[in-house]
């Protein structure tokens, strides 16, 4: 069938990358999540601390995950074989004190597959830690349930070997199945529960990527219009918006207008008003209207694929504090060792009969109830979901460090342009004089700048378009620099500039001069007008305020920062602007060389910094500072010097960034004493310190019991950050 223009027809993609071509990556690089300086081309798991590796980058289809498969599977299998070992374990003790050897080669029989198969993972990850002297949790599980299988093997198949320290009152030798058993199944729950929370903090960020629809309707050279599938979409491509539809690519309004939804980037619920020029993001909601735009940024250089490759990488970076569980873990797997061999010892010294049984029972549990893999989760998970968290709240955090660093911060050094105020100019104030009309003067003033590209002439189209005006175009035009332009626009002679200006063309503008004074004290720029010789009116035209400026910075002060603005502007200027949001130290007409050495003297006066800013005369400061945050909307080079990046400019996203480095900190810290009292407590526990005073001896399968509870703990702190509102 022929094409006819206006028909909508659907091309097949040849791709078979996804909506988003680029950004739906193939999962080429795995890397360890408490260790992210172990990178591998396929998957795996970390030689330095047994975890499985995971992908560095982030694909938008939930992909079954055959290592949480493959634990899932032997829990389920070990859990069920468990079970009547468990009732049988607990009825033995209850009668004997201990688990007897009736029914030995039962037990034996239910035991085998699980600690063999389902615990065959802990094994193969235990030997290889030993043979790189790398020791970890795997190393405890290994050797814990290991020893207690081996001996239970050897007294269910030949007792009579086993010396009388061994033997029970009755002169049998207790067996431990289910002890090992336990072990096994309650280490594979705790492996289950891990990969299912690293698998949630993906969640925010595959979120993000579903937002972008799977396909972009096309407008050709010939006006016909083409769904095509995104991949296919380049840049510079004209793409029709209906009302509804989700915004394909990053871009620019060419036609229309419509209010756009963008709260998955601002969290402000009210739409956004977009016109020819405005801006648009992949992933936003059209409102009513129908646009029609260009595609600008396409594939991973649209935002939404910055902020997941900046979270997915930030996810994988280490927090300073991280560095005091190293330093324990460094020591802590041949420290707890040592406590086993001790606590045997001790035990087959001076404990009770059956001494070597007893001591035997003690040293596995010190081995399984020390099992360090809470300690090492206390860290990456919460830096794992805070990063999700933020990312959903407009912030983004270069790495772990930067989010760590920013709770410490007390005063805010802070850019003018572009960072406090919009960074472009916008007409705010219009007065006609000598019987012109308002709507008139305006659509003369635009339809002279409308070939000029001084920002002040955007101000006055854009003032035009927003009133419905259909500016004429100039003919005759000249421009006077530093002075203004004039011409002719529908046959009627027209000057836009200063005062001197209209002084050369013999215009007197004193009529307008109080007026124009009163603007100026408002750092406003003024423009005078005359048409066909006489003064026709004026022009105020300033850079706005951004939205929630001054509300940002009074929060920021009623927390306790100090701030203030650094800024390239004239003074004049700068002071309006700081009186109206609140700022009262205040540095202006500075070089970028002098914003980083003003920065530098913070710091040396025992201040922590953090410097806000938007453009390339920021980069220096933004750098020097301890912790640099940059406009989303501001130039890449800011973007590539900060650590923190606001991802719509809204100066709130701060102090929410602040509280959310705030709890992740206090997140951190609560996972880190639950790892370090369940060991402190536990080890002494398990190596039989009450047993002289409670007569309590603990049996390995509860040792496990309180291991997993540990870990279990620190994931459910720490998901508890998926629900903190900054």
């Amino acid at each position: 069938m022929a094409d006819v223009p206006g028909e909508v027809n659907f091309v097949s993609c040849p791709c078979s990358q996804g909506s988003l071509g680029d950004m739906r990556l193939a999962m080429s690089a795995y890397t360890c999540p408490m260790h992210p300086e172990i990178v591998s081309e396929g998957p795996g798991v970390c030689p330095d601390c047994g975890m499985a590796l995971e992908p560095t980058e982030v694909s938008l289809e939930t992909e079954p995950d055959p290592e949480l498969a493959d634990m899932k599977r032997r829990f389920w299998v070990s859990a069920l074989l468990t079970a009547p070992l468990f009732v049988w374990g607990m009825a033995e003790m209850s009668l004997h004190g201990h688990a007897a050897p009736a029914g030995a080669l039962v037990q034996l029989a239910l035991a085998t597959p699980v600690v063999l198969w389902g615990g065959a993972p802990f094994f193969v990850r235990g030997y290889r830690s030993l043979v790189s002297r790398r020791l970890n949790m795997f190393t405890l599980i290994a050797l814990g349930t290991g020893t207690a299988y081996s001996y239970s093997v050897a007294a269910a198949l030949a007792p009579d070997l086993f010396p009388g320290s061994f033997r029970l009152p009755d002169g049998s030798v207790a067996v431990y199945f289910e002890a090992a058993a336990v072990i096994v199944t309650l280490v594979l729950l705790g492996q289950v529960l891990e990969l299912r929370a690293r698998q949630r903090t993906g969640e925010a960020l595959r979120a993000l990527l579903g937002l972008v629809p799977e396909s972009a309707r096309r407008v050709e050279a010939n006006g016909q219009e083409i769904d095509v599938h995104l991949c296919k979409v380049a840049v510079g491509d004209q793409l029709r918006v209906r009302p509804g539809e989700r915004i394909p690519v990053d871009g620019l309004v060419l036609e229309g207008a419509s209010a756009v939804d963008e709260s998955m980037l601002t969290g402000e619920p009210l739409p956004v008003e977009k016109r020819a020029g405005a801006a648009l993001t992949g992933g936003t909601v059209n409102g009513s209207g129908t646009l029609l735009m260009r595609a600008e940024r396409v594939g991973d250089a649209m935002l939404l694929a910055r902020i997941v490759a900046l979270v997915s990488e930030a996810q994988r970076s280490r927090a300073p504090v991280q560095r005091i569980a190293d330093r324990v873990s460094a020591h802590f797997v041949p420290v707890v060792v040592g406590v086993a061999v001790l606590a045997f010892a001790a035990w087959a010294t001076v404990g009770p009969e059956p001494r070597l049984a007893n001591a035997l029972l003690a040293a596995v549990s010190v081995l399984i109830i020390a099992c360090p893999c809470a300690l090492g989760l206390a860290t990456p998970m919460s830096i794992l979901v805070a990063m999700g968290r933020a990312a959903r709240a407009g912030v983004l955090f270069r790495d772990a460090e930067a989010l760590e660093s920013l709770q410490a911060i007390d005063t805010l050094a802070i850019d003018k342009t572009g960072t406090l105020t919009q960074g472009r100019p916008v007409l705010v104030a219009l007065q006609a004089v000598g019987g012109m009309q308002d709507a008139v003067l305006l659509e003369l003033a635009a339809g002279l700048e409308r070939g000029s590209e001084h920002p002040l002439a955007a101000a006055l189209l854009e003032a035009a378009a927003a009133r419905g005006l259909e500016p004429g175009r100039a003919s005759h035009f000249e421009s006077r620099p530093g002075l203004g332009v004039l011409g002719q626009v529908s046959d009627r002679s027209v000057a836009l500039g200063n005062r001197a200006l209209l002084a050369e063309l013999g215009v007197d503008t004193q009529p307008l001069e109080a007026r124009a004074d009163a603007e100026r004290a408002l750092a406003r720029t003024v423009l005078f007008a005359a048409v066909d010789g006489a003064l026709a009116g004026l022009f105020a035209v300033e850079d706005p305020l951004r939205a929630g400026a001054e509300e940002a910075v009074r929060g920021l002060r009623a927390d306790g920062l100090r701030v203030v603005m650094l800024t390239g502007d004239g003074r004049r200027t700068a002071e309006v602007v700081a009186g109206r949001v609140g700022i009262s130290e205040v540095s202006a007409e500075l070089s970028p060389a002098a914003k980083a050495a003003a920065v530098a003297r913070l710091q040396e006066e025992g201040h922590t910094v953090a410097m806000a800013g938007d453009g390339i005369n920021d980069a220096p400061a933004l750098a020097r500072a301890d912790v640099g945050i940059a406009m989303g909307t501001g130039t890449h080079v800011a973007l590539e010097s900060a650590a923190v990046t606001l991802v719509e400019g809204d100066l709130r996203a701060i102090a929410r960034a602040r509280r959310l480095s705030q709890a992740t900190l206090r997140n951190i810290r609560q996972n880190l004493f639950f790892a370090f009292a369940y060991n402190a407590v536990g080890v002494p526990v398990a190596a039989g310190v009450l047993y002289p005073v409670l007569g309590v001896l603990l049996s390995p399968m509860w040792s496990a019991a309180a291991m997993s509870a540990s870990s279990v703990c620190v994931i459910a702190n720490a998901l508890r950050l998926q629900r903190f509102n900054p």
